[in-house]
């Protein structure tokens, strides 16, 4: 028997099977380009076409957006919890939470069939960015603004959060950024997913899970940290002797790099235009001038070119969102890949249990208390 192989961070391991997208050649979900998705897609059609398989007919999506805006309730009690909870808590735990309290009104929560989880990913799906619009209202002093039925997933959320419609072309910002990071393969929080769900774990366990895993700084919160580092530069003058000082002090500058993507994320190649055109319309031009010469010198020197989190800080804060909401929007969208890789896992099932290298102590006689020194 020839001996097992280590790969620290189980880099390059092939872990399992998927036909939900892939990052070889570009990103693609079930096939299709994700540029071309956030082209010419909005991120109701993305998300059918990530849970089901194919892209929907007209009469498929209107039928799917139904579904969507009735499964949007949130019972009051957890809105109630969501008042009660302090208001220095993250925004990620409380989106945790929020998964996991929607599995004690959920009708199908125990039941792990595949028509059955299929429902559970809908419902999520409406229901997450209402636990997110509401907790930042709660924060706020004001009281949640409900869903309006006639607007999309992106254009609720705007709403939800501000109780203002807003603008074409903040929603298909909104839209655009939900599609790039709907899914992303076997990435930590998903792994993470499909590895509950190997134990036969329901579907609510297995996003709750996957949102925890979203949280750190090193996956989902990473966005946070790159408008930080915006801000802390200040201004596109200040941008090349702070990055060169950063980079001369090997300075981790978030943002940059990915584990997959040697030569660049084609989602932040996409954002790129998206982010340069609000700039302008928000009179941001200076941070996009900033961030544009951290991205020249880092991509220059370092070979690491920017990844997603690099322009959708930038975007969300051209938007006037906080920092907070920015992994939670994360969260909304991935809601969408994660249950397709839980509906997955759970069809075709084998338990996930991979194995250690042992760099302990080696084989030893147990002391009695009494003769240890």
């Amino acid at each position: 028997m020839s001996e097992a192989v280590y790969s620290p961070g189980l880099e390059g391991v092939i872990a399992g099977e998927t036909g939900i997208s892939t990052v070889d050649e570009g990103l693609h979900y079930r096939g299709y380009s994700v540029e071309e998705l956030a082209t010419h897609s909005t991120f109701e059609e993305t998300a059918y076409l990530i849970l089901y398989g194919e892209l929907p007919s007209a009469a498929d999506l209107t039928a799917f957006r139904t579904r969507l805006a009735r499964g949007s309730g949130v019972p009051s009690e957890i809105i109630d919890t969501l008042r009660k909870i302090p208001h220095h808590a993250s925004s990620m735990d409380v989106m945790r939470t929020g998964a996991s309290l929607l599995a004690h009104w959920d009708p199908d929560t125990d039941d792990n069939s595949h028509d059955a989880n299929l429902r559970k990913a809908e419902r999520l799906l409406a229901q997450l960015p209402v636990i997110m619009a509401a907790r930042h209202r709660l924060t706020g002093g004001d009281e949640p603004v409900k869903p309006d039925p006639t607007l999309s997933i992106a254009g609720n959320i705007l709403w939800m959060l501000r109780g203002e419609k807003p603008s074409d072309r903040w929603t298909k910002a909104m839209d655009v950024s939900l599609i790039l990071y709907a899914e992303h393969e076997y990435n930590a929080s998903t792994f993470t997913a499909r590895v509950i769900t190997s134990t036969r774990a329901d579907l609510h366990s297995a996003i709750t899970g996957a949102i925890g895993a979203l949280k750190g700084p090193l996956h989902g919160g990473a966005n946070e940290r790159v408008l930080e580092v915006l801000q802390q530069v200040g201004t596109a003058k200040n941008a090349e002797p702070w990055v060169r000082k950063a980079l001369a002090a090997k300075q981790l500058i978030m943002g940059f790099g990915h584990r997959v993507y040697k030569t660049g994320d084609p989602r932040a190649i996409y954002l790129k235009t998206l982010c340069q055109q609000l700039a302008v319309e928000t009179g941001n031009q200076d941070m996009e001038e900033m961030a544009e010469i951290i991205e020249g010198i880092v991509t220059g020197e370092k070979k690491l070119p920017p990844n997603l989190d690099w322009p959708s800080a930038r975007l969300y804060h051209y938007m006037g969102l906080p920092i907070y909401l920015y992994t939670p929007l994360f969260v909304v969208s991935r809601v969408s890949g994660w249950s397709a890789h839980v509906i997955e896992q759970a069809d075709n099932n084998r338990l996930i249990r991979p194995r250690a290298r042992y760099i302990g102590a080696a084989a030893r006689t147990y002391v009695p208390l009494g003769k240890r020194s």
